[in-house]
């Protein structure tokens, strides 16, 4: 099979969150493009963390059910983040994702600005692609 890159796949359209950013807020974000997790940046786009659902669902909790403060995305981001860049081959990827790693990822350049999202929907959409022209192939 054809080797396939990261900007192959990738999604260039994802949420735009920034550490400053209330938790909520990210979160009404994640909603409206209906986003496991978005990465953080800065206000250059150079990618400062990560923030899930996860942590939007944490937050929300704590405000709905616990009348505690509203955080920021500073608060509750992961700012040790798991990247790939445009050219990183996508199976090598995949079974990097099998092994219980993220279930998305940020894609950045050499500058490590996000470029795009990667998750496992993209591989998983190419591959079924790749399954249908065998299975015609084959008939």
């Amino acid at each position: 099979m054809d080797s396939v890159s990261i900007k192959d796949l990738m999604c260039t359209r994802f949420a735009t969150i920034r550490p400053e950013m209330p938790v909520v807020e990210a979160s009404s974000n994640l909603i409206k493009l209906d986003m496991l997790g978005s990465p953080v940046t800065d206000s250059a786009g150079t990618l400062v963390g990560w923030i899930s659902e996860r942590e939007c669902l944490q937050a929300a909790l704590q405000v709905v059910y616990h009348n505690q403060r509203v955080a920021t995305v500073r608060d509750l981001m992961q700012s040790e983040v798991l990247t790939v860049s445009l050219n990183d081959d996508v199976l090598n990827l995949a079974q990097q994702m099998l092994n219980a790693k993220p279930k998305i990822y940020p894609v950045v350049n050499a500058a490590n600005k996000v470029v795009g999202v990667i998750s496992r929907r993209h591989i998983l959409n190419m591959l079924d692609q790749k399954l249908a022209e065998l299975c015609k192939k084959a008939s």
